[in-house]
């Protein structure tokens, strides 16, 4: 008698073009799968839909919202992917981000009462610092005693968190704020200039395509992006090449963390102009699916961070216009998460059924 099992294998060579469709289809899956939980909730799918992913954008100031919030994942995004590129897995860009917001706002903290132009570049350096400092951590224990790093950066993420909530409830406290977990507000000199009056949009996301397009001629154009893709893909190759692997992963993490910091320091000194406990909606963590669904590539990476900040303006509209919790919108980032890592398996793998006696 003859059966059949089942057995995953390797595809001789993996589609070019599966693989730039993959986002495609991973996104289109998650509006069939959100389509249906909707249905099965009670809500006519389409209205829902609409809701969640036209309605927030239906309006310049909805298409300021969504850029608000696109900015700082595309950042992180970005610095993820020299990480990434690597084959390092640096989970820590949530530490980063609030590393970068304590150093340079503590800098606009410390000079809040001055109007000066030069308080805001060097709030935005510190906070490059901060995060670059924060991410040299599991650098440098990975270099030394070959720790893992998706841990170990992971682990620093609440480290961190700590850190800013001791200061808000602490030293850094509003004399003159009711006793609420805040610092003082920066002055005018150490916020980021408004784009357009009325609207939130700031010049933070001038400063993140300004580094984007840096990030795409250090990965296309320079000998530095092919020694990261080389490392990447084949340790031993790069070995052999004599690439410097340590310094390869000082350098990647110093970049993600000295972005993340970046994003930190915009998002307290734009929008929200202090520091306090929650600066982040989970930014750092959320921008490893903007990362991976804009296939770690800089123009990808754009277009991947405006879906996934359409995700938070829709569960904002969601919970205001259908009374569902707003945590919706991680459901779909998760739905987005969980359909690219299935789509890439199938892309690169293959079930076969092998006869056995």
């Amino acid at each position: 008698m003859t059966n059949l099992f089942p057995s995953i294998v390797s595809r001789p060579q993996s589609s070019n073009i599966m693989n730039i469709l993959v986002p495609i289809i991973a996104i289109i899956l998650t509006l069939i799968t959100g389509a249906i939980i909707f249905s099965l909730m009670g809500f006519n799918a389409f209205f829902a839909l609409h809701i969640f992913f036209i309605s927030p954008i239906s309006s310049a100031y909805g298409i300021s919202e969504l850029l608000v919030k696109a900015t700082p994942l595309a950042l992180i995004a970005v610095g993820l992917a020299f990480c990434f590129k690597n084959n390092i897995y640096n989970i820590g860009a949530e530490g980063q981000l609030t590393m970068g917001a304590i150093f340079g706002g503590g800098i606009g903290i410390y000079f809040h009462d001055t109007n000066s132009f030069w308080l805001l570049p060097l709030m935005i350096i510190g906070g490059a610092i901060g995060g670059a400092v924060w991410a040299m951590i599991p650098a440098l224990l990975k270099n030394k005693f070959n720790t893992n790093e998706i841990l170990t950066s992971l682990m620093l993420v609440y480290v961190a968190l700590l850190i800013l909530d001791y200061l808000v409830v602490g030293p850094w406290r509003d004399p003159e704020g009711y006793s609420f977990p805040k610092t003082r507000p920066f002055s005018d000199s150490g916020r980021m200039p408004l784009l357009f009056e009325g609207l939130r949009i700031h010049i933070g996301l001038i400063i993140t395509l300004i580094l984007v397009f840096i990030s795409w001629f250090v990965f296309a154009k320079t000998i530095f992006g092919f020694q990261l893709k080389v490392s990447g893909f084949s340790p031993i190759a790069a070995r052999y090449a004599g690439f410097n692997q340590k310094i390869l992963i000082y350098i990647a993490f110093g970049i993600c963390g000295a972005f993340a910091g970046i994003a930190g320091l915009a998002e307290v000194s734009g929008p929200i102009g202090l520091l306090y406990r929650d600066i982040s909606p989970n930014y750092g963590f959320t921008a490893i699916i903007v990362a991976f669904l804009g296939r770690l590539h800089p123009l990808g990476i754009i277009f991947a961070s405006l879906i996934i900040a359409l995700t938070y303006l829709g569960a904002e509209d969601a919970q205001l216009f259908m009374q569902i919790p707003a945590a919706v919108g991680f459901l779909f980032q998760g739905l987005v998460l969980f359909y690219l890592l299935g789509a890439d398996f199938l892309v690169k793998y293959k079930l076969e059924f092998k006869k056995s006696k």
